[in-house]
């Protein structure tokens, strides 16, 4: 198997561009699946804090950067959707949030947003013993006791540092949802409608949002509906008011203009 990955060939999560050189640094195997982005994207490409490889090993042989309240020293560390970045000796914060056209984009948060990271729940198995284990987009999987209260689909807020639930956020009429993939990627809005389709075909999901909102407007300007969007199921995550970038605290948006670098420099 290539130890290679061709800029052309990278998911449309990845904030690379594809024509400025033929190579990127390719993922290990971790989180994410296919879309994890290499943290070494994250550090040299998108936040410019190394230059080549050799600068980002260094810097994370020192243990100052965390992903998920955990020291990484991998470069090709998977990062993806919500996971929390910290940076310890610049005391900067970040979770992984959608960007615009489904680029994955860093949001400045602070520190006490940094010690939980949120996660959808996309399985529900019983387990020996009488528990339940939730598996999150991710590939994480959680133990929980009561299987009552969680269902595939719902939000969890986990603690990095014991692993215990701390929120949790149902799917539902009226839930805050953003769209993590499709053409909606990055928008914010309420569940106004959950349409099960029959059969195995995924279930649609109607979001509205406010009119005045630059989504709504542009959604609008496209010739789609005003005040909301459409998308499967599948796309959906709810959350709530913190985790969307709105906050003083949360204003700070980081997206990759990456450089021309190649996957051995």
């Amino acid at each position: 198997m290539s130890n290679h990955q061709k800029r052309l060939s990278v998911p449309n999560s990845w904030p690379v561009e594809r024509k400025t050189a033929t190579f990127t640094v390719k993922a290990g195997a971790g989180p994410h699946g296919e879309s994890g982005v290499p943290l070494l994207i994250v550090l040299r490409d998108v936040l410019g804090y190394a230059d080549n490889r050799k600068e980002a090993r260094y810097a994370l042989n020192e243990d100052n950067v965390l992903i998920n309240g955990k020291a990484i020293s991998d470069e090709e560390r998977p990062v993806g959707m919500f996971d929390i970045l910290a940076f310890t000796e610049r005391e900067e914060y970040y979770r992984v949030f959608p960007g615009e056209g489904g680029r994955l984009a860093l949001t400045a948060i602070d520190p006490d947003a940094a010690q939980s990271k949120l996660g959808k729940i996309v399985t529900k198995t019983h387990v020996p013993g009488g528990d339940v284990q939730l598996g999150l987009h991710d590939g994480e999987t959680l133990i929980v006791e009561d299987d009552q209260t969680y269902d595939a689909g719902d939000s969890i807020v986990v603690g990095n540092e014991d692993g215990e639930v701390v929120a949790h956020f149902e799917y539902e009429e009226g839930a805050l949802v953003t769209a993590v993939d499709g053409a909606h990627a990055g928008e914010v809005g309420e569940v106004e409608e959950i349409q099960v389709t029959p059969g195995s075909a995924q279930n649609n999901v109607i979001v509205s949002q406010d009119e005045g909102s630059e989504a709504s407007d542009e959604a609008s300007e496209g010739g789609e509906a005003a005040g909301g969007f459409e998308t499967v199921e599948e796309y959906v995550v709810v959350i709530d008011e913190n985790f969307t970038g709105d906050s003083d605290d949360e204003s700070e948006t980081v997206s990759g203009e990456a450089a021309s670098k190649g996957d051995d420099e």
